[in-house]
């Protein structure tokens, strides 16, 4: 299993590689009898994906010149995160993580561990302590991934998607 030979934030240039990415990604899951990101196959976009890549919060994991995923992170909460973490938003200590995307050519290569190890790393602004995310709570592999990679269930939210698992991951012990 080698490192990522690049890891790059994405540009417009990137935009139409991301979408389509994000939706092959929206119709496995869906393959696989998951609702989750099913939005991205009727075109809403709840995290507006092409906004947060002119932002500079979305970044390109390569690997020999192909994309084995992307992830978004955001240094301050947007509305879903609003709406998902309500007042814990108020600390100012998170950065969050959205998008979580392994390139179902590189699935099962440990891209998704390596992945998260770099946004632990790597989290654009050192000032803040604590990795905020959340999955379905009906996605027993996804919730089973993050907790494997040390992040603390730390409650649940619905909202019109259904219902939400939300995980937290100190920086400070890091």
């Amino acid at each position: 299993m080698s490192d990522f030979t690049n890891v790059i934030k994405a540009g417009p240039e990137h935009t139409q590689d991301v979408m389509q990415l994000l939706v092959s990604t929206a119709e496995w899951l869906l393959s696989r009898g998951s609702s989750q990101w099913n939005a991205l196959l009727r075109g809403e976009d709840s995290h507006n994906t092409p906004e947060a890549i002119n932002r500079g919060e979305v970044y390109l994991f390569k690997e020999d010149n192909r994309t084995a995923g992307m992830v978004m992170l955001l240094d301050s909460p947007n509305a879903w995160d609003l709406d998902m973490w309500g007042d814990r938003t108020n600390d100012g200590a998170a950065t969050y993580v959205h998008r979580l995307t392994v390139n179902r050519k590189f699935a099962g290569k440990g891209v998704g561990n390596r992945m998260m190890q770099w946004v632990e790393q790597n989290t654009p602004n050192l000032d803040r302590t604590v990795i905020r995310l959340d999955c379905l709570a009906s996605n027993e592999v996804l919730n089973r991934f993050y907790a494997n990679l040390g992040y603390e269930l730390v409650g649940q939210a619905t909202n019109e998607y259904g219902l939400f698992s939300k995980y937290e991951k100190s920086l400070l012990h890091l």
